[in-house]
Order: structure tokens, then C-alpha cells, then sequence
């Protein structure tokens, strides 16, 4: 068996230029404020991960299996649907912050939302500050 390749790489892309692709205004207007409130709340500036995830900070994982990579600490991305926010995998205390969270629905790695507006903005701010919390703990950086 080959060597994974990893899909998701963070990328030169200019986040600002991806952002003013995004055909909806209101999603556009959306993405603008979320990396506002991402860069603030995390201290990290933002960055593009393949060409359409907007991450901040990274961390390196190494599973059981030999997979290993670098991934966002945390992130979004303004899709045409909805706009998926990436907060850490696995971290389970997540689910009492989304109790109180707003209109949203959750995949596998996802929260997914319709608008900024349906969602409390502190609430937001806890989840990307425990995320990185989380990673931190979890996969250590030498």
C-alpha cells in the first residue's frame, strides 16, 4: 500500500481573494466577520488549506494506524449550502457549548450553519478557544 497523501494542505492562496470569490454577498459578508472573530479569539491570522477551507493555527496528528499529517487547529469555510466551522475531532465536551449554540446541525467533523446570525457569536468564540485547547492537549507540538 502507497504512502497517504494528504488532500488538505495549507496553500499561498490569499484568504481575502477567496473570500471576495464567494458569489453569495451575504455569505461573503458572513466569511468576513467569521475571520474576524476567528483571528481575534484565536491569535492566529488565517490561512488556506486547499482551496476552500479557511484554517488558523495548525497541529501535527499521528494516529495508531501510521496516518500522520498537519491539520487547522480550527476553521471554516463559506460553501455554497451551508458554512461549515471545523473545530477539533473528538473532543466530546463540545456538545454542551452546541446545546446552546443556535441553529446549526452537526456532521461528522462539522458544525454547519445557514447564517452568522442564527448562532450566539460567544458561544463561537468558546468553541474555537476550547478546540485549541483540546488539540494542544491532545497532540503536543515538541
Amino acid at each position: 500500500m502507497g504512502k497517504y497523501e494528504q488532500k488538505t494542505k495549507k496553500t499561498n492562496q490569499s484568504v481575502m481573494e477567496f473570500i471576495e470569490s464567494v458569489e453569495s454577498p451575504k455569505k461573503r459578508e458572513d466569511a468576513y466577520h467569521l475571520l474576524q472573530i476567528f483571528e481575534e479569539t484565536s491569535g492566529f491570522e488565517g490561512k488556506m488549506w486547499g482551496p476552500s477551507i479557511i484554517g488558523f493555527g495548525s497541529y501535527h496528528y499521528k494516529y495508531a494506524s501510521g496516518h500522520e499529517g498537519d491539520a487547522p487547529l480550527i476553521g471554516f469555510s463559506p460553501r455554497k449550502a451551508k458554512i461549515s466551522l471545523y473545530f477539533a475531532p473528538g473532543d466530546t465536551d463540545r456538545e454542551t457549548l452546541l446545546e446552546r449554540f443556535g441553529k446549526h446541525t452537526v456532521g461528522k467533523g462539522c458544525v454547519y450553519i445557514n447564517k452568522l446570525t442564527d448562532i450566539d457569536q460567544e458561544i463561537l468564540k468558546q468553541l474555537i478557544s476550547q478546540s485549541i485547547q483540546f488539540l494542544q492537549k491532545t497532540y503536543p507540538q515538541n
